[in-house]
């Protein structure tokens, strides 16, 4: 239903909800927001029966049950998920003529944010030293990139030192509302291969994390055919209390929502507290829906939201389609829309805290930090050179959760402000660094003349990038590592990030806390976990006096009134150059990549061909698994250890800087031998449960590392499956957790749950995701993972949807495929997304693949 309106003064057409909702008789009103962009792209692709199914249901307060075709308007991407697309899909032009058959349909963005490292910290020209270092280490990663720059249309490269991609996102790339080359608006709509990409609903921009499976067939054209999410309301209520952070909201809702149970669903946030938040206050509680298992965390556009795009620099005319937009089409915030189910959040009674020492959900209010850190350990020990258990060694002013929230740093940095005049100092053991999420956050720091008061406590720029929230954190000074390794203390880090696995900041650190960017400044000057911040002093002053953190935490007043007097448009629409040392990079030409058999870095993969589901017999379990296993357990960015099967891979082949699993994901090779290779991952087919990157071949019992014991069934024709635990596959978006576990000869999974994209992933490289019956453990149902294992029934598998498991020893059960819509249905049992894009390029007849 085409309507022309006036848009920012222009005639404009577009697919009127208001009309439609009428036609179709529902109250549109009574739609969530996040529902009405769902519909409005259905009728824009020619699916109105679809549409008006789901707004007479979401209208009655009813959850839609039914299958739709999301068609995302662009994908965003960064560096170390587009370099495995890439690969993927200039390996599918090398099978298909003409080459350049294999083209982007949609906008693309691949912003190089994860490859820097904080390896150097504390001085004036860190930043400047680390990215001069990462386009040295990544040239044949970054010439790559430029490549396909050149060889798709639509491909755009945001090169390195410019920012994070979500906050680029943000500041830079995001509509809300665009106007198509057809002259019809629709509204900004993304995925992106990164997890937290729900930053955007913060915008009111719908969009979702997937794997890079899943994007290749978006970005060529094809729709993502999913179970329409659950909508589910969560009702702000009270004002925030005065010293609360948007990260201590965020913090605090993750811990709720993630006992609340909103996994998979679309978190649409309502009530009258929405007005108290700003924009970037809501985009750091949508960064973190991943971490709350939500598919989205959406907030309906509204005057704040037009107050960001106002500050960020966009056009008179920009901000005024959009409103203009919004209200036609009943997405600008005015009523309550109806939902089947509400969780009650009240603002008033969120406190200061932290998360830790594990996951993001292990909320803790600041009293409570000695307390968490004495699960890990009790007893204090100290090093020869001082350290001790509890120490912080690493203090990060870091992520696009945090740095992208102006009046979260302005509180960060006046909090070292007053630290400096209180004479207070950061202790020599903590490596401190400051990577922000853009260039504009560097500038209002400068212009307020915080940057200097951070940079006294060694908050120094170190770079523009994930850095310590992705693990690249850099070295610790020798006395350090030597104290932590010789006498194995628990030490730990603090950042302002969104992610707190074990190692996953770096290899020797266990502990690692989730804070506000002024609680990291604080726990960097107090340089230990052990202290309880609400009464214990963060040091001693310059007159000899204890200083207590709340003697120097700025007021709410104090930095309202700096971000009024130092933040202006102009910072946020700087030009996003390219450095020298980038356009220095040396550029293949070609539709084809010229791939070189020599490298370490990049090579063409060998599952285009996919592995078709049959029946096994004789399966064997590679790893057993608890609860809680991340995408980074079975597939870590972190330093490739030198005696690891991948260093040593490397090192055969004359490779020095090892570098990290996440700098290598073009290369199978290496990624394969860091399957499951994380050191923290605990592997029960081992007596103490702390695998190593170990396992056990059966039925010999001999301990070997993974990639050895999947060799060795290979060459037998020895089927693997995994067994696992509630959450399998939480975290990250990456796919390589199941690239990884298919190249070691994985066909399926067996657990108790799967985090939403994980699922996905596995079903796009062929593994078959079973669900164990009754929701009980593989341990609960009398298993070992020591049995042999043959699965029955999987020709049958999409009428009936469950697999017939027999173990050794007699013991028969029923496992149900966790498989939610046609489109998985489809690429599963294609053998694999790859295989069946490949497919449907060689036979494209009734495809919708770009010509």
């Amino acid at each position: 239903m085409i309507t022309r309106i006036p848009l920012a003064g222009r005639p404009t057409e577009l697919y009127s909800l208001p009309g439609f909702a009428e036609a179709e008789g529902f109250d549109l009103d009574a739609v969530p927001y996040s529902g009405k962009i769902l519909m409005e792209s259905l009728l824009r692709h020619a699916e109105p029966g679809t549409a008006a199914a789901l707004g007479r249901a979401w209208a009655r307060g009813e959850d839609a049950e039914a299958e739709m075709a999301f068609r995302p308007v662009r994908v965003v991407m960064q560096d170390y998920t587009a370099v495995p697309l890439l690969v993927d899909v200039a390996a599918l032009r090398d099978r298909v003529t003409p080459p350049s058959r294999v083209d982007f349909a949609v906008p693309v963005h691949v912003v190089v944010d994860h490859s820097v490292r904080a390896d150097v910290t504390g001085r004036p020209d860190a930043a400047l030293l680390n990215e001069a270092a990462a386009v040295r280490r990544g040239a044949e990663r970054y010439g790559f990139l430029k490549w396909a720059s050149q060889a798709f249309q639509g491909l755009k490269v945001v090169p390195p030192g410019r920012g994070i991609v979500h906050q680029v996102n943000l500041e830079r790339l995001a509509t809300v509302v665009s106007v198509g080359p057809d002259g019809v608006a629709f509204p900004d709509t993304l995925v992106g291969t990164d997890s937290h990409t729900t930053m955007a609903n913060g915008l009111g921009i719908l969009g979702w994390g997937v794997g890079g499976l899943e994007a290749e067939s978006v970005i060529m054209g094809l729709p993502q055919t999913m179970r329409v999410p659950r909508i589910v309301g969560v009702r702000l209520g009270g004002r925030v209390r005065a010293g609360v952070s948007a990260a201590d909201i965020a913090l605090t809702l993750t811990q709720r929502l993630r006992a609340s149970d909103v996994g998979g669903a679309i978190a649409e946030f309502s009530g009258p507290a929405l007005d108290t938040l700003t924009a970037p206050d809501r985009c750091t509680i949508a960064n973190m829906a991943p971490e709350y298992g939500a598919t989205a965390a959406y907030f309906p556009v509204d005057g704040n939201t037009l107050e960001y795009l106002r500050a960020t620099g966009r056009s008179d005319e920009a901000i005024q389609r959009v409103a203009d937009y919004c209200a036609h089409q009943r997405l600008l915030r005015t009523t309550e829309p109806v939902f089947r189910r509400v969780i009650e959040f009240d603002l008033s009674e969120v406190r200061p805290c932290l998360a830790g020492p594990n996951r993001p959900d292990e909320r803790i209010a600041l009293g409570e930090l000695p307390k968490s850190f004495s699960q890990l350990r009790q007893t204090i020990r100290r090093g020869a050179n001082g350290l001790r258990d509890g120490d912080v060694v690493i203090a990060s002013l870091t992520s696009c959760t945090n740095t992208s929230n102006p009046r979260s740093m302005l509180a960060a940095g006046l909090l070292a402000r007053n630290a400096v005049e209180r004479g207070l100092r950061v202790p020599g053991h903590v490596k401190t660094s400051l990577s922000p999420g853009s260039r504009a956050v560097t500038a209002y720091l400068e212009a307020a003349g915080l940057l200097t008061d951070l940079e006294a406590l060694g908050f120094h720029v170190a770079g523009y990038g994930c850095m310590t929230c992705n693990g690249g954190s850099g070295k610790l000074a020798p006395d350090i590592a030597a104290d932590i390794d010789e006498a194995g203390l628990e030490v730990c880090a603090v950042l302002s990030g969104n992610r707190n696995f074990a190692n996953r900041v770096h290899p020797q650190v266990r502990a690692g806390y989730l804070a506000s960017p002024a609680l990291v400044v604080a726990l960097a000057l107090a340089g230990n976990a052990r202290a309880d911040l609400e009464v214990d002093p963060l040091g001693m002053g310059s007159h000899g006096q204890p200083v207590l953190l709340h003697e120097i935490w700025p007021s709410d007043e104090e930095i309202a009134a700096f971000a009024s007097a130092h933040i202006s448009s102009e910072i946020f629409t700087a030009p996003l150059e390219a450095t020298e040392d980038w356009q220095r990079i040396e550029t293949p030409a070609g539709e084809r990549y010229p791939w070189n058999a020599r490298s370490t870095y990049l090579r063409p993969p060998p599952y285009l061909d996919g592995r078709l589901l049959t029946d096994l017999d004789g399966a064997r379990v590679l790893v057993a698994l608890g609860d809680d296993v991340s995408t980074d357990h079975i597939s870590p960015v972190s330093p490739i250890p030198p005696e690891s099967p991948a260093g040593r891979w490397l090192r055969e082949r004359g490779v020095e800087e090892l570098d990290s699993y996440g700098s290598r994901r073009g290369n199978h090779e290496v990624m394969a031998r860091g399957a499951f290779a994380n050191p923290r991952l605990r592997n029960h087919l081992l007596a103490e449960g702390d695998g190593r990157g170990e396992t056990l071949h059966l039925p010999s019992g001999e301990r070997v590392p993974i990639h050895e014991a999947a060799r060795r069934y290979r060459e037998n024709g020895t089927p693997l499956i995994v067994l696992a635990g509630r959450n399998y596959g939480t975290g990250s978006s990456r796919d390589w957790a199941a690239k990884g576990p298919w190249l070691l000869g994985v066909r399926a999974v067996l657990a108790q749950s799967f985090e939403r994209i994980h699922r996905v992933n596995l079903c796009a490289m062929g593994i078959l995701p079973l669900l164990l019956p009754d929701g009980r453990s593989w341990a609960e149902l009398g298993l070992t993972g020591h049995e042999e294992f043959a699965l029955h029934g999987l020709n049958r598998l999409r009428e009936t949807g469950a697999v017939e498991v027999h173990a050794g020893g007699g013991l028969t059960l029923t496992a149900r495929a966790d498989v939610h819509s046609e489109g998985e249905w489809t690429v599963l049992l294609a053998g694999g997304s790859l295989p069946h894009l490949l497919n449907l390029l060689n036979h494209p007849i009734g495809t919708e693949l770009s010509a």
